[in-house]
């Protein structure tokens, strides 16, 4: 089990789109196997259903993966980092332990979510997003 808290790390996928955070997040699960699963939610678009990045949907997408032992955030483009970046410097709004994590979107997602449904703890499921910017297409 991952250390510092109870259960997985969560992971939320911030995207300006819903059905690109909701595909996103049924791709990393359909990777990554099977087995238990660490939590996903997808946090796209806005609450009426537009494009866009929504602080409610994020909130609430962080409180539904939260198991105490963090919750690494990935987002796909500007606006959706500074949304997330801002519920950072609350300080109350996100579940402790919330990380907004610099990786690909898609390929961080599937390393995201496989390490932590291996027990990892934060920082190794942050870092194994991350080292996703080196996968090689060519």
């Amino acid at each position: 089990m991952a250390e510092g808290g109870s259960g997985p790390v969560g992971i939320v996928l911030v995207s300006h789109s819903a059905e690109v955070a909701e595909s996103v997040a049924r791709l990393a699960e359909a990777l990554a196997g099977a087995g238990d699963l660490a939590p996903v939610a997808a946090a796209g678009g806005t609450p009426d259903g537009g494009f866009g990045t929504s602080s409610e949907l994020v909130v609430a997408a962080a409180r539904r993966v939260d198991r105490g032992a963090g919750v690494a955030v990935l987002a796909d483009l500007g606006s959706a980092v500074l949304t997330v970046r801002a519920l950072l410097a609350e300080d109350d709004e996100l579940p402790p332990d919330t990380l907004l994590v610099d990786a690909p979107f898609v390929e961080g997602a599937v390393a995201a979510l496989v390490t932590a449904s291996a027990g990892a703890d934060l920082s190794a499921v942050a870092a194994a997003a991350g080292e996703a910017y080196t996968y090689r297409k060519s």
